[in-house]
This record gives structure tokens, sequence and C-alpha cells, in this order.
């Protein structure tokens, strides 16, 4: 039988084409970069969050702290000063009571100094942590909230430094921005204040001007860096990401002897992150001269300035060494301050591609009706599934389904065949929606699976796909992530059911067996069995079983087929294979080509059709003769000729 869709032109199928299918990363427009402020401004509904009574506590007892912290320092040069003068005029009724009161207050201004500061990061550690954890839990979840097409678009090196730089930029951001650069204003503000009045406006000015020019200078050289730290960063992410990929896929590149290769390639990018490094060292370098050049000659003129005045005998020595220290006292940090904001700002990078990252829409979400579908069997009976009319491209410019219809009893049993390129595989991935249909409907139990949340969704969807990849821990682990919190007998009857359960008790370790990273630890066949084992302790209503068997041996296919039937005897099951062997006691047969169902029927109904499934099955079965077998009948049909 013949679909209806199969003969449709590709201009009918170009209407059903989505109308912005712009591909992840390509959401922001090129030049819509966010600004220091914006990107810094995101952390502060994490500092003061909504009904967190404690952090909002802890963060105004931080504020307060900060702030007696920077009264103590400024007060220390002024107590310091009174007792040079003391000690100056050499009155004997004043020698040592006063001198030693002023000298007594000089020391517990300065033990407050410290200590309101250290007690100050004390409160606010908990906040500060809260706020790392907070944001790194939301991007981990969001990125797994993202759709499929992100992750295929993004190398998963590339994305992970990402989020352990944007981790490290929230420490490096509260502390030195809230710690280091906030209070050295207010000490300038307090110290610029205490100048006019001791003194006069003309030292006030000087000191505000230096500090403006200092600061002036500072953001405008930072910021023209702060373009080689991008370029710096996106060539870090890249030597990450390809370090990554050619480790992951290390039994390939032994296979083709392209170590070299793969050293070049990651030596190109280090080379390139060399260069990019060695510019921002000595950029930075030239910031620091700039910056000492500033204070030293704002220093002398205001020294300058104070040593005319106590020659004059309008001030005292404890003034000019009042002026001094303070001074000394407020550049101190300024000095800093360099080093504080140029660090600032590449954190304010690092946390930009974070919050772009969490930022990153998702292609396929929930809509805020969604409603519930019962996941597991004991829940509720098997589902029944259909796809009408879907239409599908991975590309705007590329449709791989041209309008799919069929439809699988609750408790039938489904097959889906074809040539490799037929879009077999992007059926389960619409039934799982990792990706949402152009036109058309995926319906489960009658509704339409957007209408479902999509955990509860994939929770009743059991998949055991042909590219089986295990997590790097036990056996256990990877069996028992199919459910959860399940017991050792559940997991030991899955294991039996997926003839797994007797290989594991041969191990030396068991269950406790690591399984290596991506399980490369067990053969293809092992891995497999292990990926059968974890959806049939899932249990779900439905089970998609995409080429489940393709990396088994025969005998033990049969095996695995034999259970595999077992399971799916009372639950919906959808069957997408290449080997036709596993497929032939299926209630219906699909077979699909080139987007299009081009026969459907039973094994025995296809083969009588006489068409792509009877010569598919040929030549799988010419493949499968003994080649002695193929090779006396090639030579006997030499010989009748």
């Amino acid at each position: 039988m013949i679909s209806s869709a199969s003969g449709s032109s590709p201009a009918s199928h170009s209407a059903a084409r989505p109308a912005d299918s712009r591909l992840p990363g390509d959401h922001r427009p090129a030049g819509d970069r966010p600004t220091a402020f914006s990107t810094i401004g995101g952390l502060l509904p994490y500092l003061w969050p909504r009904g967190d009574l404690r952090t909002r506590l802890l963060v105004v007892s931080a504020v307060a702290l900060l702030v007696a912290a920077k009264v103590a320092t400024v007060y220390v040069p002024i107590v310091y000063s009174r007792a040079i003068d003391r000690l100056s005029r050499h009155d004997p009724s004043h020698m040592i009571v006063v001198p030693a009161a002023l000298i007594l207050a000089y020391g517990l201004l300065r033990i407050a100094s410290g200590g309101f500061g250290e007690l100050r990061d004390a409160v606010f550690a908990p906040v500060k942590q809260r706020v790392i954890r907070v944001v790194a839990m939301q991007t981990f979840r969001h990125l797994h909230a993202l759709s499929l097409r992100f992750h295929l678009d993004r190398q998963t090196g590339g994305v992970t430094r990402a989020i352990e730089r944007g981790t490290v930029a929230i420490e490096l951001i509260l502390r030195l921005g809230v710690f280091n650069i906030v209070p050295t204003l207010l000490e300038t503000l307090l110290v610029t204040v205490i100048i006019w009045r001791i003194f006069d406006w003309r030292f006030a000015l000087a000191t505000l001007l230096t500090v403006v020019t200092y600061v002036g200078f500072t953001v405008l050289f930072t910021g023209w860096r702060i373009g080689i730290r991008r370029r710096m960063n996106d060539i870090d992410s890249e030597a990450s990401g390809k370090a990554l990929d050619s480790l992951l896929n290390y039994e390939t590149v032994k296979y083709f002897g392209n170590e070299g290769h793969e050293a070049r390639r990651y030596d190109e990018a280090q080379a390139r992150y060399e260069r990019a490094a060695v510019r921002t060292q000595v950029s930075l370098n030239v910031l620091n001269i700039g910056q000492a050049t500033i204070i030293a000659v704002a220093l002398a003129i205001i020294m300058l300035m104070a040593a005319r005045e106590v020659a004059a005998g309008r001030l005292t020595v404890g003034k000019f060494v009042l002026i001094n220290t303070y001074l000394m006292q407020l550049y101190q940090p300024l000095n800093f301050l360099g080093f504080v904001y140029a660090s600032l700002r590449q954190g304010v990078v690092d946390l930009e591609q974070m919050f772009r990252l969490l930022g990153q829409p998702q292609d396929v979400s929930d809509r805020p009706e969604a409603s519930l579908l019962p996941p597991r069997l004991e829940d509720a009976p098997a589902a029944s599934l259909e796809f009408r009319d879907v239409r599908f491209g991975y590309r705007e410019d590329r449709e791989i389904l041209h309008g799919i219809s069929f439809r699988v009893p609750p408790g039938g049993r489904t097959a889906i065949v074809g040539p490799t390129g037929a879009g077999k595989s992007t059926i389960s991935r619409l039934l799982f929606r990792f990706y949402d249909a152009w036109d058309g409907s995926v319906l489960i139990d009658g509704a339409d699976v957007g209408d479902y949340a999509q955990a509860s969704l994939r929770a009743a969807i059991g998949v055991v796909p042909q590219d089986t990849v295990l997590f790097n821990d036990t056996i256990r682990y990877n069996i028992a992530y199919g459910r959860i919190g399940a017991s050792q007998d559940e997991i030991e009857h899955a294991a039996r059911l997926a003839q797994v359960h007797d290989f594991v008790l041969r191990l030396p370790d068991g269950y406790d067996t690591r399984v290596g990273e991506r399980g490369l630890k067990l053969s293809g066949g092992e891995k497999q069995r292990v990926a059968i084992a974890r959806t049939i302790l899932k249990n779900p209503r439905i089970l998609v079983l995409d080429e489940a068997t393709s990396s088994l041996d025969t005998h033990t296919e049969q095996e695995i087929q034999a259970a595999l039937r077992q399971v799916s005897a009372h639950r919906t099951t959808l069957v997408i294979a290449h080997r036709l062997s596993t497929v032939v006691d299926a209630d219906e047969i699909l077979v699909l080509d080139q987007g299009d169902i081009v026969e459907r029927g039973t094994h025995r109904g296809l083969l009588a059709t006489g068409g792509l499934y009877a010569s598919m099955w040929a030549a799988q079965a010419e493949e499968s003769r003994p080649e002695g077998n193929r090779a006396l009948e090639e030579r006997a049909a030499v010989d009748a000729d």
C-alpha cells in the first residue's frame, strides 16, 4: 500500500516548514552584546531572593560590617596625626597619658578595621556560595531542558568550560566587586569629605581628580583589552572541545593512526591561545605602568602642596602626616583596583557566556496547560500511538518526513524498516519530543504529545537506541538508571530478562564493575544488553526499539529477541530495524523510503507483493548465507555456462 503523501511535490513540502527555524546560537543579533552592568545586574535577584529572609539578613549584616570597617579605616589616620601633634609639643603633662591613649585608640581602630572586614567576609560567605550553587544548578537544568538540536550544534567541552568559568566568575565578581570596588569607592568619598573639612577644597579637588583620572584610565584601557580576553576564551573553548572530542573518539583515532593529526589540531588551537594570552599579559603590564604613573605624580603634587602649608605655619607636622597617610591608605587599594577591575571585567565576560547559555530559548517547551501522561504499566494500560500526516525536517531547506501517517493500537507491535537515511530514527525523536513536527500531529492516547508535560511523556516511553552510551559508573548504576531507587532484586530481574545477569556474575566485581567512559570497557553486545535491562526496569507503557539488537551476534540476538517479545507482550511497541529478521512477527510493517511510507502490511503479505520489502529481504537472506555455499553456487553457475 502506497502512502497518499508519497507523490507530493517538493513545493508542497516547503509549505509545512516553520516560520522561524533558526539554529541555537543565532538567537542574539551579532552586535547585541550585554553591558557589564547588565551582566552584573543579573546576579542581584540571587543576592536578594524573594521570600528568603535569612539570605537578606546576611546581606544586610555584611553591608553594615563593610561600612563599619571603612569608618574605622578612615579614622585611623586622624588618631595617628593627633598622636604625632601631641608628641611634637614636648609638654610633660601630656607626654604619657594623652599620646598613650591615642596610640591605644589607633591600635583598636586598626583591629576594628581588619576585624570588621573579616567578619564581613565570613557573614557573606554563605550568600556567595549559595548564589554560585543556584546559578550553576539553573544552568545545568536549563542545558538538559534545551532541545537535541542545541546539543548537536555545540561542542560539549565548550559548554562545560563555559559553566566552569561562569561559576568561578560569580565568586570573583562577588569577592572583588562587592568587597573591593564598592568599599574603595566608599572610602574615597569619605576621605575626600574629611580632607575638605580638615584642609581646604584644593586638597579635596586634587584627591578627587586623581581618583577620577585613575578610574577613567583603567576603564578605557580595560575596555580595549576586553576584546583580547573574549578572543582568548573562544580559543580556549575550541582547544578544550577538540581535546575532549579526540579523547571521546580514542578508538577511532587509533584505528586510523591519526594521533599526530589530533596533536597538531590541538597544538594549533593552543598556539592561537598562546598568542592571545601573551597579548593579554603585555597589555596588562602597560595598564599597570599607566596606573602607577598617575598615582606617583598625584602623590608628589599633593605632598608638595602640603609641604608649602607646613612651611608657612598653616599646617602642623601631624596634618602633613595625616594627608600623606590618607593618600597612601587610599592609593593602596586604588593600586590594587587596577588588577581588581581587570579581573572583574574578565569575570564579566565569563559570566556573560554562562548567562547566554541560561538565556538560550527552548525549542521544545511545555505548554502552561500541559497534562500528565500516566508513565508506567502499573499506573495505566498500554497506550495507543498515532502519527497523523506528520511533516518534519532538521533544516528549513530540507524536509525529511513527507506526511507520515500510521497508528499503533494499545499493546500493538509495529515495525518501521527501510534503507539508511529513510527517516526511521526521526520518527522516534518526534515521538520522544526531542523536536516538534512542522505539521501534522503525533498522538498518544488520542492527545497530541505537545499537550503532555515532557517529563511525564518521556517517563511513559522506553527507548533502546542503536548507539548505546553508558555512564562512567557501575553496571548496577547503569541498569538502575532506568528507575532511580530500584531494589537489587528488581535490577537483577531486569538483567535476567536482558540476558546479562550471568555475564555480570562472572565479573570479579559483579554489579559493582565500572564500565568506563561511555561504557568502553564493555563490548558492543554487552553494552546493548545493559541498555535493554535499564529500559525493562523502567517498565514504560510504550517501548521503542531502535536497532536494539544491531550489536549482537546471531545466537545472542535470538535470546534477546525472545526476552524482548516477552517484555513487549503487554505494551505498545515500535520497532525500528534494519535487520528484517527481527520484525517478522510485527502486527504491521511500515516500509519507509526517502521520508514516505511506500509499503505497509505483514511480513508474509509484503513478501507476496514483491516490492521494496521483498527485495530487501532477499538481499539480507543472501548476505546471511554461509560464504562457502555462495562460492559453490557461483562455481556451479560458471560450470553450467
